[in-house]
């Protein structure tokens, strides 16, 4: 699917919050926005047959998007082909919640860009769930205040061990995605300070550990935690508008030696949620998605 200059008009509504100080430093940030891709997150949920493929989709807030672009929404996810769903030994239909994320970046011919669904996440956090790990307290990171002058914004994955006590025992950054766009350098300082800042306040975090389920008695679990910076606004108030992204390195954690555990799009996990990192959540899809 393709629109007019999506990228451009994402950065150009506030995905350019770093400024550069030097030619050197604006060519760099060029390069940069050179590479950059807009974004968009949608939401919804699926209805799968007991044969994998969708039956239903109703898409969140579609009075939100343009009409065509919901249609090419609705057309992608109706094609999709997920592995049945078995319980006790037989095929079942259900149903799950789904985020999307859109991607665009310009035509070769630089007259258009190229839009397509580039990641699906299907986990949604239920807090009365006694076979995951829960919240007891967790307060949220404070925006640094030497990020104020950049207007940044972006989002840390932090990946949290959590003790049997509910207590954290180790906290890593796996992943830090910005909504900002700028020379390398500032983008680095960025990271590192939205990075330092989430793992410095989930040390003090709390949790309410699994009581039931398979992983009941594991010596300690691994969550997954987003953490949004936002610069206080309101994420249903940027519902069907496109972003600049500019996702970071991905890293693993040291103490983790395997990849357990469903791993699709992790950065799509909604806010406030706790996500186990070692239970296969939600259906599989077998579709190839970004085509």
């Amino acid at each position: 699917m393709r629109y007019p200059h999506i990228l451009a008009l994402a950065l150009a509504l506030g995905g350019t919050g770093l400024v550069a100080t030097s030619d050197t430093a604006a060519q760099t940030a060029r390069a940069v926005r050179e590479t950059a891709e807009a974004s968009m997150t949608l939401t919804g949920r699926i209805d799968i047959g007991t044969d994998g493929h969708v039956t239903g989709f109703q898409l969140d807030h579609a009075d939100k998007l343009p009409a065509d672009l919901s249609a090419f929404v609705q057309r992608q996810v109706q094609a999709w082909q997920f592995q049945p769903v078995v319980e006790n030994g037989t095929a079942v239909a259900t149903e799950t919640p789904v985020t999307l994320r859109l991607l665009s970046q310009p035509s070769p011919d630089g007259a258009s860009d190229n839009v397509r669904v580039a990641g699906a996440s299907f986990t949604e956090y239920d807090p009365e769930d006694t076979s995951r790990v829960t919240s007891v307290q967790m307060r949220s990171p404070v925006y640094p205040k030497n990020m104020y002058a950049m207007r940044a914004k972006g989002e840390v994955l932090l990946l949290v061990k959590v003790g049997r006590d509910g207590t954290v025992e180790d906290v890593f950054a796996e992943q830090v995605n910005l909504r900002v766009v700028g020379k390398e350098n500032q983008m680095r300082q960025v990271r590192d300070t939205f990075a330092r800042a989430s793992v410095a306040t989930a040390r003090s975090w709390t949790f309410r550990p699994p009581t039931t389920g398979k992983l009941k008695d594991a010596e300690s679990w691994n969550v997954r935690i987003p953490v949004r910076y936002m610069m206080g606004e309101r994420d249903l108030a940027r519902y069907g508008t496109w972003e600049a992204y500019i996702p970071g390195p991905r890293e693993r954690a040291p103490w983790r030696t395997s990849q357990a555990g469903a791993e699709a799009a992790p950065d799509l996990l909604a806010a406030g949620g706790i996500y186990m990192a070692d239970l296969d959540d939600g259906p599989r899809l077998l579709t190839p998605l970004g085509s």
